[in-house]
């Protein structure tokens, strides 16, 4: 609205500027021509008459007069940025110059600081009210036509012109102007991208990775391939063998990854779900929390505060477990909520290690009490990984 204002505040400044000229120049076609000397009328006769073309060429070298300029033709494109300026309007996408004003971004790593791993002082009673911002992040104009928030950043967006950085394809389409303006909101090509929250060193040690276990970029992967990885990786990595139970885990984070049941992962999940296992191996909790944004934060608190009910800064284990699952309820297209089912991360029959020992450590968690720092830190790592917008589970939630 600041923009809107300012623009409607330029037209109205414009039009009075009209208004006192055109008067002006009434006032001048009223009075009459002012006397000459005779000496000044004499020149006038003698000196001789010139070409138009001599005058032309000398008005060129001199420049235009002060007193009399030269009469400005208003081109097509002159108009219609005037008509803009005089509808409160900004330049809409389908006239910008593709070739000359839309570049791809180019993206930045992070780099970790020297306090990455210093804890933040992230109050719950002083609330964040994050503002979107006004221009679009492409074109960088503000126009009249809808811009489409992130749910993660302040960016905004016009749909057109995601669809002309090939960012947009026939069903995100669909999806940008279903969900961005509703509590599942949408992410932008920044954040939706996990892999970009990982350092130089990190990405060239995940690629390495893939290279030696022959996994091909922008393939699928059945299961077969998955845990063949899975072994590689706790081989090499760990140093140790995989279990028959980790192996079902395994086999439960594949089937939240295909939520389809297709029996195969695109490779933008296969990728952004081992970055984030590359941030929950090597970052610290301190560090995960960094990373999230005030968006972030104030759903987070919104939750916390939901789930302590009697108001004293402290929940149990147990709530902030349930809190893990409620990130990725994004996907189901439900008002989100802290009390919520956790059938869509996938079955787990009975006998499965995720299950045996359940009901131990869900008392242990009822004993324990977990603070709002505690619970920010917990959630992380969860709060990141559901920033896709892909239905996929990227992170599967221990029960």
């Amino acid at each position: 609205m600041g923009v809107l204002m300012s623009k409607k505040q330029s037209v109205e400044k414009v039009q009075k500027v009209s208004v006192v000229v055109s008067a002006f120049k009434e006032g001048l076609k009223d009075r009459p021509p002012p006397a000459r000397r005779p000496e000044a009328a004499q020149a006038v006769e003698e000196k001789p008459v010139e070409s138009a073309a001599v005058q032309e060429e000398v008005e060129v070298k001199q420049g235009p007069s002060t007193t009399q300029p030269l009469p400005r033709v208003e081109g097509k494109d002159n108009e219609a940025a005037w008509s803009r300026l005089r509808d409160g309007r900004g330049v809409e996408p389908e006239e910008l110059k593709r070739a000359n004003q839309l570049t791809p971004p180019a993206f930045i790593r992070p780099k970790r600081g020297v306090d990455d791993d210093k804890a933040m002082d992230i109050s719950l009673e002083q609330r964040e009210q994050p503002v979107n911002d006004e221009m679009c992040e492409i074109c960088e104009v503000w126009t009249a036509e809808d811009l489409y928030p992130c749910r993660v950043c302040t960016r905004v967006f016009h749909d057109g012109c995601l669809r002309e950085m090939g960012y947009l394809r026939n069903g995100s389409v669909q999806e940008l102007t279903e969900t961005a303006h509703t509590s599942m909101g949408w992410s932008c090509y920044y954040c939706d991208n996990i892999n970009l929250l990982l350092t130089v060193e990190e990405v060239y040690s995940l690629m390495e990775t893939f290279k030696q276990c022959k996994i091909i970029p922008e393939s699928c992967l059945g299961t077969d391939d998955f845990l063949s990885y899975k072994h590689f990786v706790s081989r090499q990595l760990f140093d140790e063998q995989m279990t028959e139970e980790m192996e079902e885990l395994e086999l439960g984070q594949f089937s939240a990854l295909d939520p389809e049941k297709r029996g195969q992962i695109e490779w933008a999940d296969f990728l952004y779900h081992e970055s984030i296992r590359v941030l929950e191996k090597f970052r610290s909790q301190n560090s995960l929390v960094r990373l999230l944004t005030a968006k972030e934060r104030e759903r987070a608190r919104a939750s916390f505060t939901a789930l302590d009910q009697d108001k004293d800064g402290l929940i149990t284990g147990g709530e902030s477990k349930k809190a893990q699952h409620t990130w990725f309820r994004k996907h189901t297209k439900e008002s989100q909520s802290c009390n919520v089912s956790i059938s869509h991360v996938g079955p787990i029959s009975e006998s499965s290690p995720a299950s045996s020992g359940s009901g131990k450590s869900r008392d242990q968690d009822e004993n324990r009490q977990v603070d709002w720092l505690e619970f920010l830190k917990e959630n992380a790592i969860y709060i990141l990984a559901a920033r896709p917008n892909s239905g996929a589970v990227h992170l599967r939630p221990p029960l």
